[in-house]
């Protein structure tokens, strides 16, 4: 490197660095320390050693620029504002061939010693790149091959309009939570017992699943206003069940003689009740972190990219995975190498739109309504895609639930001195069920994939905790992708719409 019109000099360091020496610097503390040695106080100036210091520090730099070589030096006299002149005397020394090029030992950046200490931001966005031209040119080679594919019967048809029974069936799930409150309010007022308030939050929440199931089955809707009715029917009966056994906690806690927490109160609160139905997420608890304002700009924008990333997952759904599953077998029934052809050409317009409906979902949506009910706890979900099982994918991708589980469900078993094994397949269990209403309800068709596809769970948590302790995290997280999103997603696809069209076809 060169110096201009410093009077400085850069040497090499033994490392392979370089160190800036300002020599006109040097040479003026030199002078000062010179000037000093006839002045009569014995304070003043710097000692003997100092000045050797700076003596050898300036032969040692003009000396090393000399011999090192491998730096431009350039060293200009005349001061700032002119000065008498010292003279310009150039002095380059360029890289000499006596200078070592290899100083010390030094890893390839991509070997395995070295890969993960550095930034790969570069290679990333290579990656995002290629993705988006390698997509764009497949999306314009099908739409100049297939045409305009999609088509909007399967979402809404005709019949849409006549979905009013579902529409209303939805509003009227507000009663539930209402009656909920009506009960924990008589027990707080001692007009009943225990076990009564036991049977009623039991009989409500088995009316609360039960009644959406009878309408969407004596109704014939449309598949997605199924969908979004069954969706809402598991999430206002998960708040209740939180609601009814948080404040059946809360009211043991304030009744026990001896309290471990003289502070806990019990009350009941229609307010608290209303807030935690609207908020984002299914575990109740008479007051939640909140935020200080609402960011409207920042609510808009988020918007934008809901409606965005929503109509590309129709698009792919449409265009891509509707014409797959249309001119594919069954799978249990065809040729063994046309389903698994048939599952691999799936398994990435999938992976998109699982993708896409994660990102609307869990990050999109859940943020706007935590933001615009200034809920502060928004960890909705966690880095799941560096899950090194399945178990650590199901305790990450869905924070909401997963807290609830633990909550309600996992460690209640456990207190009840139920093994930690049978706790977590009571915890599948639950799961399960609900997958099963949300698909077979709104399809009409009760073929238990869902059910067993979440309950074939349970064996793969051992089976890749025992291969991460074995092999190590990596293959942990590449058999959890491929369990997901190249075997078990697109086959359940397949399952189910040769199912329902099996079943159309017998019923006309």
């Amino acid at each position: 490197m060169a110096i201009l019109d410093s009077g400085g000099v850069s040497t090499v360091t033994e490392n392979g660095g370089g160190e800036f020496v300002d020599l006109d610097r040097l040479r003026r503390r030199k002078s000062r320390s010179d000037s000093n040695d006839n002045s009569p106080s014995d304070d003043l100036g710097p000692p003997d050693d100092v000045r050797d210091r700076i003596d050898s520090v300036v032969n040692d730099a003009q000396g090393t620029a000399n011999l090192a070589g491998d730096t431009e030096i350039r060293e200009t006299g005349g001061g700032r504002g002119g000065g008498e002149g010292r003279g310009n005397a150039d002095a380059t020394f360029t890289y000499r061939p006596s200078v070592p090029a290899h100083r010390r030992a030094r890893e390839s950046p991509l070997s395995s010693d070295a890969i993960f200490k550095q930034s790969h931001a570069g290679l990333f966005n290579l990656c995002v790149v290629v993705l988006i031209a390698v997509n764009s040119r497949l999306i314009i080679e099908n739409l100049m091959k297939y045409g305009w594919l999609i088509r909007t019967d399967f979402w809404f048809s005709s019949r849409s309009l006549r979905d009013w029974p579902l529409f209303m069936c939805c509003i009227s799930l507000s009663i539930f939570p209402l009656a909920a409150f009506t009960v924990e309010k008589l027990v707080l007022q001692k007009y009943i017992s225990e076990p009564v308030v036991i049977f009623l939050h039991i009989i409500i929440t088995m009316t609360e699943v039960l009644y959406p199931v009878y309408v969407t089955l004596r109704c014939d809707s449309a598949f997605l206003s199924g969908v979004t009715l069954m969706l809402l029917t598991c999430i206002v009966w998960l708040k209740l069940v939180s609601y009814a056994h948080t404040s059946y906690d809360i009211r043991s806690l304030a009744n026990a003689a001896d309290k471990a927490n003289p502070e806990v109160s019990y009350y009941v609160s229609l307010k608290s009740l209303g807030y935690f139905m609207v908020a984002p997420t299914l575990c109740y608890q008479p007051s939640y972190p909140r935020s200080a304002c609402i960011r409207k700009g920042w609510v808009a924008r988020q918007f934008a990219k809901l409606v965005i990333f929503t109509a590309f997952m129709g698009f792919i759904i449409e265009q891509y995975i509707n014409p797959i599953v249309r001119n594919s077998k069954h799978p249990l029934k065809g040729d063994l190498l046309y389903a698994i052809e048939r599952v691999l050409k799936l398994s990435v317009p999938n992976l998109y739109v699982w993708l896409c409906m994660f990102y609307c979902f869990f990050h999109l949506w859940l943020n706007i309504l935590a933001e615009l009910l200034c809920f502060g706890d928004r960890e909705f979900y966690k880095d799941w895609w560096n899950a090194k099982s399945v178990g650590d994918y199901w305790r990450m991708w869905n924070m909401p639930v997963h807290k609830w589980m633990v909550r309600h469900i996992y460690f209640p078993c456990l207190r009840s001195k139920i093994p930690k094994t049978l706790a977590i397949i009571i915890a599948f269990l639950v799961s399960a069920v609900f997958h099963e209403l949300c698909i077979a309800v709104p399809c009409r068709l009760f073929k238990l994939w869902a059910f067993l596809g979440i309950m074939f769970q349970v064996p793969l948590v051992f089976i890749t905790n025992y291969l991460q302790e074995r092999f190590g995290s990596t293959v942990g997280n590449m058999i959890f992708w491929f369990i997901f999103c190249i075997f078990g997603q697109p086959m359940c696809v397949l399952l189910y719409y040769h199912d329902l069209m099996n079943r159309k076809g017998s019923m006309s």
